[in-house]
């Protein structure tokens, strides 16, 4: 008789609830904690296996009728931005983005809250407390990291230092950086600041010698995540593996 390890991961699967991309459908995902000294290793293996984190847990969907939701991560080595990313880059030639540990301030969660107001406010994050902010940002048991992207020669606030204008939660793992959340100031719609963060992630993972930037899923037929299928070239997971998109 064989006895699994007693820090084996153990999986759950939710009930299903309203699928928040594509209407009349219905999500279920399965679920473990990221907990203890193995958290590290298993966020990188699960990752591979089209895992998201969102704290202490790696998710992914389970779907009874539907496979839509799809894991993307591009290319770093090969990718080469198009002349509208380099649009993109220069006209945010002005930011700088800083990597700080992944520790919550009242500025972020100031940001965060106007960003889901502007952009997610019938969300399922709609009613985020600055206490659940904080719980999303800091309790990790994986190599998380926050950058911070700040105006560089706009007017200094009242504590002296630069606005921050958008902000990325990523988890550094052993084949690339997972960007797991991602915001910004929504009256800055002309900067295209989510697409300037993948982008400046992108280049931060070359720098450090890593293959890919894992985006999260994309999902075809859902608007809000068409955006992911631009940054090629890309691998996205099916029922092969990673299989590569120009």
């Amino acid at each position: 008789m064989t006895r699994e390890p007693r820090d084996a991961p153990q999986f759950y699967l939710t009930a299903p609830s309203v699928c928040p991309y594509l209407p009349d459908r219905q999500e279920r995902k399965v679920f473990t904690h990221l907990i203890g000294g193995r958290a590290v290793a298993l966020n990188d293996q699960l990752t591979l296996s089209g895992f998201r984190r969102s704290q202490t847990i790696a998710y992914r969907p389970a779907c009874e009728r539907c496979r839509a939701c799809v894991s993307v991560r591009v290319k770093v080595a090969e990718f080469r931005p198009s002349r509208n990313f380099r649009r993109v880059l220069e006209h945010n030639g002005d930011l700088s983005g800083t990597v700080g540990r992944a520790e919550p301030t009242s500025e972020q969660y100031s940001l965060f809250r106007r960003y889901l107001d502007a952009r997610h406010g019938e969300g399922g994050m709609a009613d985020m407390t600055v206490l659940d902010y904080s719980m999303m940002v800091e309790d990790s048991h994986v190599e998380s990291r926050l950058v911070e992207y700040r105006v560089m020669n706009g007017e200094t606030q009242g504590n002296g230092g630069q606005p921050l204008v958008a902000a990325c939660l990523t988890d550094l793992l052993a084949d690339g950086l997972s960007m797991v959340y991602s915001f910004y100031a929504p009256d800055e719609q002309q900067r295209s600041l989510g697409t300037y963060m993948i982008l400046d992630h992108i280049e931060r993972a070359r720098r450090l010698g890593l293959p890919h930037v894992y985006l999260g899923y994309w999902v075809e037929g859902s608007q809000k995540m068409a955006y992911k299928s631009r940054f090629l070239p890309q691998e996205r997971l099916g029922m092969n593996g990673w299989e590569r998109v120009e």
